[in-house]
C-alpha cells in the first residue's frame, strides 16, 4: 500500500529538530557528491482570466541514504505583480494548495508515499536557514531581526530558535495587526518578541537579520547593517519572476554569501545574484556552497562580538531543492508506516502490472 502523509501528519511526526538535522544530511550528502538533485523547474501558462496565469514548480531529486527519491510538484493559479500590486498572489479557485511529494523507494521504485507538501514546504526552508544560521553564527547570537510574518516567518524564527539561545526577535511587517498577532503567538519563556514600527528596528542590534517574506523588492536598506551581522533571506528570482529581498548595498557590504546551490543560480537565472557578480560588486571567490561548509571544505564562522574584522555574511537561501524533501521525507514515511489507521491506497494503482508482458517475453524499453 502507498500512505497518504497529510499536512497534519508533517505537524505531528515532524519536530523541526528533527528538520534541521534531516536538512544537514541532504547538504552535506549532496556536498560529498551522494545525493542527486537538478534545479528547480517553474513555468507560467495562459490563464482563461487575462489576469492570472497557470503556474507549475517541479523538483526532482534523492537522498540514498534516506532511502528516499523525490518528484514534487506544485500546481497554482497566481497574480502576477502588477503596478498597483508588488506582490505574487496565490488564487487557487479553491482553498486548497494542490501541490504534492511523491516519495519512490530507491530500492524497489515503487511510489511510497504521496505527501501533502503545504507544511513541509515551510518548514524546510526554516530548517535549512537553521542549518546556516547554526553553522556561521556565533553561539552567542541571540537578538533575531525578522522581517516578515508569513508561514515562512513562522518556520524561520521556530527554526533559529533551535540553534541558537534567542532571548529578543524584533518583528516587522507593513501590516500592523499581522505584526502585532505574531508577536502575542511567538513569544515564549525567555525569548521576547516585540513588534517594530519600521524595518530598520527590526535591523538594529540584531546578530542575526531574517527576511522571509513575499516582497518582490528589497525589505531594508543594507547601509543599516552593521559588523558582524548574519543576514538571511529566502526571496529568489527564476524564469517567471525576478525578486530580492536584498538591495545591492547588501551584497556590497557582504565579506562572504552562502547559497544553497550555484547550479540554480545559473539555471533558474537568479539575476539577483548573478548581476552584480557580472557588475564586479562581487567576486565569485566569496560565493559558497551551503554544503562545503558542513563537510568543512570550506571555513566560515564569525567572530565574537567586539573582535576585529567584524564582517556581514550573507545566507542566499536561494532555492528549494528536491533533496530537502526527500531526506524530511524518509523520517515522515518511517514514521507514518509505523503507525496503524494512515489514509492508503493500492501501490499498483499507481503502475502498470507488466507480468503479463513478462510472460511473454517482453521487456519495457530502457
Amino acid at each position: 500500500m502507498t500512505l497518504i502523509i497529510t499536512d497534519e501528519d508533517v505537524k505531528r511526526l515532524l519536530p523541526m529538530p528533527e528538520c534541521i538535522e534531516a536538512m544537514r544530511v541532504a547538504f552535506r550528502d549532496f556536498a560529498e557528491g551522494i545525493a542527486v538533485n537538478r534545479p528547480r523547474m517553474r513555468y507560467l501558462a495562459r490563464h482563461p482570466d487575462p489576469e492570472r496565469k497557470y503556474l507549475a514548480n517541479v523538483h526532482i531529486g534523492a537522498v540514498p541514504s534516506a532511502g528516499i527519491a523525490v518528484v514534487r510538484a506544485g500546481s497554482q493559479i497566481i497574480k502576477p505583480p502588477s503596478p498597483t500590486n508588488d506582490r505574487r498572489l496565490y488564487e487557487n479557485p479553491q482553498a486548497f494548495n494542490w501541490g504534492i511529494v511523491i516519495l519512490y523507494s530507491i530500492e524497489t521504485a515503487e511510489p511510497l508515499a504521496l505527501l501533502h507538501e503545504f507544511r513541509l514546504s515551510g518548514m524546510r526552508v526554516g530548517a535549512t536557514t537553521a542549518v546556516a544560521v547554526d553553522k556561521i553564527a556565533r553561539p552567542e547570537a541571540s537578538t533575531l531581526g525578522l522581517l516578515g510574518t508569513g508561514k515562512q516567518a513562522h518556520s524561520a524564527l521556530e527554526a533559529i530558535a533551535c540553534v541558537r539561545p534567542l532571548r529578543r526577535v524584533n518583528v516587522y511587517s507593513p501590516n500592523a495587526e499581522h505584526r502585532q498577532a505574531f508577536a502575542r503567538e511567538m513569544a515564549r519563556d525567555r525569548m521576547e518578541v516585540v513588534a517594530v514600527s519600521n524595518a530598520r528596528a527590526a535591523v538594529a542590534g540584531a546578530d542575526v537579520v531574517c527576511c522571509a517574506t513575499n516582497a518582490m523588492t528589497p525589505v531594508f536598506d543594507g547601509n543599516w547593517l552593521e559588523g558582524g551581522q548574519l543576514v538571511v533571506s529566502i526571496a529568489n528570482s527564476d524564469v517567471t519572476n525576478k525578486r530580492s529581498e536584498v538591495d545591492r548595498r547588501t551584497y556590497e557590504r557582504a565579506s562572504a554569501i552562502v547559497v544553497n546551490d550555484w547550479e540554480s543560480v545559473i539555471d533558474n537565472d537568479q539575476t539577483e545574484l548573478l548581476d552584480p557578480l557580472k557588475e564586479r560588486l562581487i567576486r565569485q571567490d566569496q560565493i559558497h556552497e551551503l554544503g562545503d561548509l558542513l563537510i568543512d571544505k570550506v571555513k566560515l564562522s564569525q567572530p565574537p562580538r567586539g573582535s576585529a574584522g567584524e564582517e556581514i555574511i550573507y545566507f542566499k537561501n536561494n532555492s528549494g531543492l528536491a533533496i530537502q524533501f526527500a531526506a524530511a521525507g524518509g523520517i515522515l514515511y518511517r514514521k507514518a508506516i509505523a503507525e496503524s489507521g494512515n489514509k492508503t491506497i493500492p501501490t499498483e494503482w499507481l503502475g502498470s502490472d507488466l507480468s503479463a508482458s513478462y510472460k511473454a517475453g517482453f521487456r519495457p524499453s530502457p
